[in-house]
C-alpha cells in the first residue's frame, strides 16, 4: 500500500494541476509512478519531468540501450513499478526475453551484440562498487564512444532517484499486477 496517497484535483494547486496534466498528456491521462509522489513538490516534478525526457529522447543512447539500463537500475534497487514499466520497452526495442529474464533472476544474461554487453557491463559494476574498473571504462568509451557513456551514467543515476522513490514510497503497481522481481 502507498505510503503518500495521490492528490486528488480538489487538493492540487494551479501548479501541481498544470505539471499533472503535462505529465498525463502523452501517457494517456495516467499519473503513475515516481509521479504523484513528486507532484507534491512541483518544482522538483517539473525539473525531475525535464531531465527524465531529456534523458529518454536527446540523447545519443539508442532506446534498447536506454531501456537495458534502466532493467539494470529495477533490478538492483529491486524497483517493482520500474521493471514493471520498462520490462515490455525494453523487449519491444531488442532485448532480448533470455537476456530480460537472466537479469530479471540475478542470472548471467547472454548478449549478441557488443553494445548491450558493454552496457550491462557498465551499469552492474557502477551498482557493485559506485564505479568502473579502467579497463571496463576504457572498454565502453570504445564500443559505445564517450557521450554514450556519459549519457548512460545519466540515466543509470536518474533512474536509480525514480527507483529509490517508488521504493521508499512504496508506489503501487497497476491493476493486480503480481511483483515481477524477487529479492
Amino acid at each position: 500500500m502507498a505510503r503518500i496517497p495521490d492528490l486528488q484535483p480538489d487538493e492540487m494547486n494551479a501548479a501541481q494541476k498544470r505539471l499533472f496534466d503535462e505529465i498525463a498528456a502523452p501517457r494517456h491521462g495516467v499519473v503513475r509512478g515516481p509521479f504523484p509522489i513528486w507532484l507534491r513538490n512541483p518544482d522538483l516534478i517539473d525539473k525531475a519531468n525535464q531531465l527524465g525526457n531529456l534523458l529518454r529522447e536527446g540523447t545519443s543512447v539508442p532506446k534498447r540501450l536506454s531501456e537495458l539500463a534502466i532493467l539494470c537500475t529495477a533490478r538492483h534497487w529491486t524497483a517493482q513499478y520500474e521493471w514493471f514499466a520498462h520490462r515490455g520497452f525494453a523487449e519491444q526495442e531488442g532485448i532480448s526475453p533470455e537476456a530480460i529474464e537472466a537479469i530479471r533472476t540475478r542470472g548471467q544474461p547472454h548478449f549478441e551484440r557488443d553494445d548491450e554487453r558493454m552496457v550491462y557491463q557498465l551499469c552492474t559494476q557502477i551498482y557493485a562498487g559506485g564505479t568502473v574498473a579502467d579497463q571496463a571504462y576504457e572498454d565502453a568509451i570504445a564500443v559505445l564512444g564517450q557521450m554514450a557513456v556519459i549519457e548512460l551514467v545519466a540515466i543509470a543515476g536518474f533512474y536509480s532517484m525514480v527507483a529509490m522513490t517508488l521504493n521508499v514510497f512504496d508506489a503501487p503497481l497497476p491493476g493486480d499486477a503480481d511483483p515481477p522481481l524477487a529479492d
